[in-house]
């Protein structure tokens, strides 16, 4: 299988690395040239992706942030195969799919968007790696849900990246549920960091700690972007997210242990709840 990859960050140079290491052949479009350089040299890339080799790729994986994604596909569809599958690896699903569903029906091709649920707080090729979806959840928006021979051509083709699990939903459901489990965290754990107390942490901090601010270490620009492109549900996460804070507040300003005491509680019970 010809494997066409645009964008050699985490995930794009993840999945050209389980790619290249299932031996199939991998071409890649990167903006970075000292970075496609790199991994043409390591053995991970085979050639660049260009207009003339896209009629050769059987499936093109779409790396990189999701208003160029979608650019990219309008520009260039027209050269890719009727026969190929296309999916995107964007963190939002709502201005991916509803530009790169009509341009894939025009030009007859397949797409589908994707979004590997796998990651670190690092970026870029030399953080990759080919086992990072390794076990890892992969969310799919398919044009159609009863598409079943669709779905087992998607599992079928990623194979190599070792994917644990696949979930089908709609764009507008997955940028809601993404809102809470993804951009909200680096939101939080991003603004929590910039506490003055932060700068004389050392010896006073443990396993809480590093969990809350693990992810404050990330892209911004990249996150930026995904936050501006799904505003609308980042911003009821952050209202619900205030309006909590402030119960907690007004109780320690009270100083009220009774009710502090309860919304604790009624937190530990929510966890349990929603994890099992």
């Amino acid at each position: 299988m010809t494997v066409g990859i645009l964008g050699l960050g985490l995930i794009g140079g993840s999945m050209a690395r389980a790619f290249a290491k299932a031996g199939h052949t991998v071409l890649a479009q990167e903006k970075d040239e000292t970075m496609l350089s790199f991994a043409q040299l390591a053995g991970v890339v085979s050639d660049r992706l260009d207009e003339a080799r896209l009629p050769d790729c059987d499936l093109i994986l779409l790396a990189i942030y999701p208003a160029g994604s979608a650019a990219w596909l309008e520009q260039h569809g027209s050269a890719i195969s009727p026969n190929a599958l296309v999916l995107d690896c964007c963190g939002v699903k709502q201005e991916v799919c509803s530009r790169c569903f009509p341009v894939a029906q025009r030009y007859g091709f397949t797409f589908v968007g994707g979004h590997p649920m796998a990651g670190t707080h690092f970026s870029g090729f030399k953080y990759s790696r080919s086992n990072l979806f390794q076990g890892a959840p992969m969310v799919l928006v398919p044009p159609r849900f009863d598409d079943m021979e669709l779905l087992e051509r998607v599992k079928e083709a990623l194979a190599p990246c070792g994917f644990g699990s696949f979930s089908v939903t709609t764009a507008q459901e997955h940028d809601r549920m993404i809102a809470f489990t993804s951009q909200m965290p680096h939101i939080l754990s991003n603004a929590f960091i910039k506490s003055p107390t932060a700068l004389a942490h050392k010896g006073f901090s443990a396993g809480s700690y590093k969990d809350l601010t693990r992810v404050a270490w990330l892209n911004a620009p990249m996150w930026a972007e995904l936050c501006m492109e799904n505003r609308e549900h980042v911003l009821q996460e952050l209202d619900a997210f205030l309006a909590a804070l402030e119960e907690y507040r007004a109780a320690v300003h009270a100083g009220d242990l009774e009710r502090l005491t309860a919304l604790l509680d009624e937190g530990r019970r929510r966890k349990e709840e929603v994890d099992g």
